[in-house]
Order: structure tokens, then C-alpha cells, then sequence
């Protein structure tokens, strides 16, 4: 087998990995709308923006600032795709043949690898740029749907808006998944082995870092003093039995409501 069907190879199974740790994901989400913090943060913008909406303008500076860190954010990482751009190019050896196919060709033959590397790289940093420069686009449109008010016919509703701040946040995610991509295929610099080890480490790394926090059970004095009343009612009645706070998640009813 030749080193080019070696690292075909191990850039396919390390491309099926990831793409089947996001599938699982997908499916754990049909039964656990909370399981991944992404859906949860979703949930919570959606509410955020209703209780901004409802407050009659009480809470526009609160809006404009919060919006203010996410375009910034998204923004500097932009930014920063252009400059990784710019960096794999000085990296990538010279055409020298005017047409690009046929020099691909001749590099393969000679065993030149370096050209194939970068380009997966390369086309990651592009996407990562575009994702962060809709993420942007979108943070300022929701800045003026948000505060805008006056005729209730034209005024934009609380859940346009929460689908379009929503839909920002998955642009900005999709960014930062192009992130964490590119370090396996850095490694791959290094050897083909080298990208499958780095891809099987990603997805172990993702799995505990995509992962919704588990609720903890709140102290019984803290339970007294914002219920009072059930807590008296509690103590009369006996407690139904719950599940571990392992496995205690948000609440669904809250998400339900919050989409």
C-alpha cells in the first residue's frame, strides 16, 4: 500500500469518527432535548430574549452590551481565520505547472504529501471564517430587531427574534467546531497515525466538554428560604424518591418552553 492510500486512509476513519460522535450526539438529543450545553444555551437565549422584549426598555443597555461581547467575540476569531489562512498559504509549496490538477499529480508521485495536508486545513480556516463572519452579521441584525418597538403589526415577535440570535449561535459554534478540527489535521503533518490518535482524542474531549452540567440539589436551607411553604409541606409529606444528581439535568418543561 502506498503512503498516499495510507493517508487517504486515515483521513477517512478520522473524518468517520467525528462525523459519528456528531450523529450520536444528534441522537441523544431526540430523547434528551438537555443533554449537550449547545441546547441548553439555545433554550436560555430564547428566554433571554423574551424577558428583554417584555421589558418595556428597561433592559435595552443590558441587550446592547450583551450583544456587544458576542460580535466582539466572534469578530477577534475571524480575524484570527485570516491570519491562520494566510499562514498554511506561505506553508504550501509552489505551483510551478499552470495547471493545478496536473501538479497535484506530479507531487503525488513524487511522494510530496505536504500540499494534500494543508488543503483540508486550509478549507476548514475558510469555513471557519465565513461561519464567525455570519455569526457577526446575524449579532447585529438581532441588535436592532431586539430594541424595536411602536406598531405591533410590523414589530418584529420575541421568537423571530430568538430564531435569528439562535441561529448566530450555531453559526459561532460552527466555527469553533472548524477550530478544533484543524488540530488533528495539524498533526497530520506529523503522520497519518498521528491524525487517527488526534481525531480519537477530539472526539473524548468534545464528549465531556459538549455535555450539559449536572443540576445540583439545592441545600434545605437555601429550599426554605425561597419556598417556605413547600418546604413546610414537605416536611409533612414524604419525599417521592429522585434520581442521582449525576444524572439531574435541566428541566425539560424549561426547555419546552424556552424553544
Amino acid at each position: 500500500m502506498t503512503e498516499l492510500y495510507i493517508n487517504l486512509l486515515a483521513f477517512a476513519a478520522s473524518m468517520a469518527m467525528v462525523a459519528a460522535y456528531h450523529l450520536y450526539l444528534k441522537a441523544r438529543l431526540r430523547n434528551d432535548p438537555t443533554y449537550t450545553i449547545q441546547a441548553v444555551n439555545s433554550a436560555a437565549r430564547a428566554a433571554w430574549v423574551r424577558r428583554v422584549m417584555s421589558g418595556k426598555g428597561e433592559r435595552d443597555v443590558l441587550a446592547v452590551q450583551t450583544l456587544r461581547n458576542s460580535t466582539m467575540a466572534a469578530t477577534f476569531l475571524a480575524s484570527t481565520a485570516i491570519l491562520l489562512i494566510m499562514g498554511v498559504l506561505n506553508l504550501m509549496p509552489k505551483v510551478t505547472s499552470a495547471l493545478l490538477l496536473h501538479s497535484l499529480q506530479e507531487r503525488a508521485a513524487d511522494g510530496d504529501m505536504a500540499i494534500f495536508k494543508l488543503l483540508p486545513l486550509l478549507v476548514g480556516f475558510f469555513w471557519a471564517f465565513f461561519c464567525f463572519s455570519l455569526a457577526v452579521r446575524l449579532y447585529n441584525h438581532v441588535g436592532y430587531l431586539i430594541n424595536s418597538g411602536g406598531d405591533a403589526r410590523v414589530a418584529p415577535t420575541p421568537e423571530f427574534v430568538a430564531r435569528m440570535l439562535n441561529r448566530g449561535g450555531r453559526y459561532y459554534s460552527l466555527g469553533m467546531r472548524a477550530y478544533y478540527l484543524s488540530v488533528p489535521l495539524v498533526f497530520w503533518l506529523f503522520g497519518p497515525w498521528f491524525l487517527v490518535a488526534s481525531a480519537a482524542g477530539l472526539v473524548a474531549v468534545l464528549y465531556h466538554v459538549d455535555r450539559a452540567p449536572a443540576l445540583l440539589p439545592a441545600a434545605p436551607s437555601e429550599r426554605s428560604e425561597r419556598h417556605p411553604a413547600a418546604e413546610t409541606t414537605d416536611q409533612r409529606q414524604p419525599a417521592a424518591p429522585t434520581a442521582a444528581a449525576d444524572d439531574a439535568r435541566p428541566g425539560v418543561a424549561w426547555l419546552a418552553q424556552s424553544s
